[in-house]
């Protein structure tokens, strides 16, 4: 009978942890933020930094969907063990929250949502006033967590990352293809073979078979081959070339606004995949079961919400992909999503010498499973290749579907192939959505609104400054109250095929402005072959991959002063000052003045009297002609926000701060003297 206790004990004692797959949380560092300021009825907040220890079991159903976990080498249990690194902010007393978890993909092992949501000032370690902005997250009572998912992020002290086991066969290294591609501003002799100075995939075997460098000018050009003479991997150190397996090197170095792709052999793939396992885990831990070290009791949180921009926004859209919204114990994990200009894309998150970094742009990142089929939670059927998926329908069964938000801003639809979404395949009709999914495109808006007064970057006119954000704040309320009461959120908003706002771009009429370029050359996205095993096992075995045919990409329809029609249309857009674009050609310096920027968007005042119109050419009425006054001006914006507000896509606690804009918006172009001029 002893006996018999004592194995049931060892039972009891073992399967928690069979299950609980975050094996261990380290604090390392712990502390009270601002000296204990209140922030509303959520009170004093904490920060959290450490280590989260996980151990996955490779037979678990919810762990087969991870590429190669069969060749991840195992504990003593049988387990492949990983770990993050991890950032909470908390209330003090967790039970004064509002009962949600708010977790953000972190960006590069960055954390946005701070500066995002509370209008703050960026911090890699948040401790500021300046880094908590207006507290809205915290007012609200949200519990906030980042945890590291990416393994090739920068070693910068303050970034979140993953450390994942490489994968092995039978005890001898994996090796595999590996392609890096970039473009130069200006000519350099060496160049790392990762993306924006991550960590690299190391060659393994410079004198491999496959293993070629070749320049092309444009995306679609065809490659010229650079003699194995002419190039190596090392770096210029001290006017001496110098072997680094990081790096290439060109005699004569690589010359602007080419394309150059490397093609080489590397070896010891990381599982990669283990990336959105960590997150899954370690959210559903803090759901469903709490955590003593972190002083989070098991009912504090009730419901997870999962947010991430960007690169973040498509890692979302690949999470539910593959599966990951459902844990080892069959459990939902994030009751809402919020994928934010994430367009069409996913990323290569789960699959064999994936670089997360590597995304897709007009004139940067080609060809890597960014923008690729499918593209809508709708399963389609492709009659190019045969394939029939969908991104919710591939692996996730309905019970485990969360309810999802997907926001874009109007250059998702120029550079990130966003209409692909909400569209058939052949771009001719507009498909349903799904009733636990809405979608909301921010009218006239760039990638991530620039700051005020706009300045010109990479652009040939002034990055555009329409501040979305201010409804993405109402959103994420409407989320957090469907999620957790089930209230219908606002209806979405994005242009569409049936009333003629989603347009091929060669179909727009964008009015002749003088000093402002336009193209139709939008960033596209293509059928690819990565080769037999991509999506069965998360092999990729041609590099690059074989092209096929493009899929339409549509963009939305614009009014006679080039402002967009349809979507969420901010006040500041529907009472303009100015033209608000998604796109902004490239200037002389930054890439091909034909080929639209990455991420920017266009800002392009209108006169200011009709007599300065006129001397300009410009089609567009000027200030003057619309508005008798600034106080004029301020109460068309302040009727627009009223609703707004009424419709839920604004929030009644920040029309002063929308107004102030406003106000500040009029003065910059009539008062100071400082209204920039056509093309500038």
């Amino acid at each position: 009978m002893l006996r018999f206790a004592a194995a049931l004990l060892l039972v009891c004692l073992w399967i928690p942890c069979a299950f609980s797959r975050v094996v261990r949380v380290a604090v390392d560092n712990r502390e009270t933020l601002l000296n204990g300021k209140a922030f509303g009825l959520a009170g004093p907040y904490e920060k959290i930094s450490g280590t989260v220890t996980f151990a996955a079991d490779p037979a678990n159903a919810a762990n087969l969907i991870i590429a190669d976990i069969a060749l991840a080498p195992r504990n003593s249990r049988g387990e492949v063990e990983f770990s993050s690194s991890y950032y909470l902010l908390k209330p003090l007393d967790a039970a004064r929250g509002n009962g949600a978890l708010l977790y953000e993909v972190s960006n590069r092992g960055n954390k946005g949502m701070l500066s995002f949501f509370n209008l703050a000032q960026g911090s890699l370690d948040p401790s500021e006033a300046a880094h908590f902005g207006d507290g809205f997250l915290l007012e609200e009572g949200f519990t906030l967590l980042w945890l590291g998912w990416q393994w090739d992020t920068p070693r910068d002290e303050g970034k979140l990352r993953l450390e994942p086991p490489a994968a092995i066969d039978g005890g001898k290294p994996i090796r595999g293809l590996v392609r890096a591609d970039f473009a130069v501003t200006d000519r350099v002799y060496d160049h790392l073979l990762s993306d924006r100075l991550h960590v690299p995939y190391e060659v393994a075997d410079p004198d491999a078979a496959g293993t070629v460098l070749t320049v092309r000018d444009r995306v679609d050009s065809p490659r010229r081959e650079i003699p194995r003479t002419d190039w190596q991997f090392g770096r210029m150190e001290n006017g001496k070339v110098v072997a680094d397996p990081g790096r290439v090197y060109l005699k004569g170095g690589f010359e602007p606004h080419k394309i150059y792709e490397v093609v080489y052999t590397s070896q010891n793939p990381p599982l990669v995949g283990l990336g959105p396992a960590a997150v899954r885990d370690m959210v559903s831990h803090l759901k469903f079961e709490g955590s003593k070290p972190l002083s989070i009791a098991p009912d504090a949180i009730g419901r997870a919400l999962g947010f991430g921009i960007s690169q973040s926004g498509r890692f979302l859209r690949t999470f539910l992909y593959y599966g990951f919204n459902e844990d080892e114990k069959h459990r939902k994990v994030f009751d809402g999503v919020i994928a934010h200009v994430a367009g069409g894309g996913r990323g290569s998150f789960n699959h064999r010498f994936a670089q997360a970094s590597r995304d897709a742009h007009p004139f940067m990142n080609f060809f890597y499973p960014t923008d690729i089929f499918p593209f809508s939670d709708v399963a389609q059927s492709d009659p190019e290749t045969g394939l029939k998926d969908g991104l919710l329908t591939h692996h996730l069964k309905r019970e485990f579907w969360p309810k999802i938000f997907y926001t874009n801003s109007s250059y998702e639809y120029w550079g990130r192939a966003a209409s692909l979404i909400h569209t058939t395949l052949d771009g001719n009709e507009d498909i349903s959505l799904y009733d636990n999914v809405r979608i909301y495109m921010f009218a006239g808006t760039q990638h991530g609104p620039s700051g005020f007064p706009p300045k010109a970057t990479i652009g040939q006119q002034l990055s555009n400054p329409m501040d979305f954000r201010w409804s993405m704040r109402a959103l994420l309320k409407a989320m957090d109250r469907w999620a957790s009461a089930g209230d219908e959120p606002p209806a979405s908003r994005y242009p569409l095929r049936t009333e003629h706002m989603l347009l091929r771009p060669e179909d727009l009429q964008f009015p002749k402005i003088p000093g402002v370029g336009f193209s139709s050359r939008v960033h596209k996205a293509y059928r690819a072959d990565y080769g037999p095993e991509f999506y069965t096992r998360g092999i990729v075995s041609k590099e690059p991959p074989e092209i096929g045919k493009e899929f339409p990409v549509l963009v939305g329809a614009v009014d006679s002063d080039g402002n967009e029609i349809s979507g969420v249309r901010m006040p500041e857009q529907q009472v303009p000052l100015a033209t608000y674009t998604g796109w902004n050609l490239f200037n002389a310096k930054s890439g091909p003045a034909d080929e639209i920027s990455s991420m920017q968007g266009s800002y392009i005042p209108f006169a200011r009297t009709a007599a300065e119109r006129n001397a300009n050419e410009d089609p567009r009425p000027a200030i003057g002609e619309r508005y008798q006054s600034r106080a004029h001006y301020t109460g068309l914006v302040a009727d627009t926000a009223i609703r707004m507000i009424e419709d839920r896509y604004l929030l009644g606690k920040d029309l002063p701060g929308i107004l102030q804009r406003a106000g500040r918006h009029w003065d910059y172009l009539m008062t100071s003297g400082t209204a920039p001029s056509e093309g500038r």
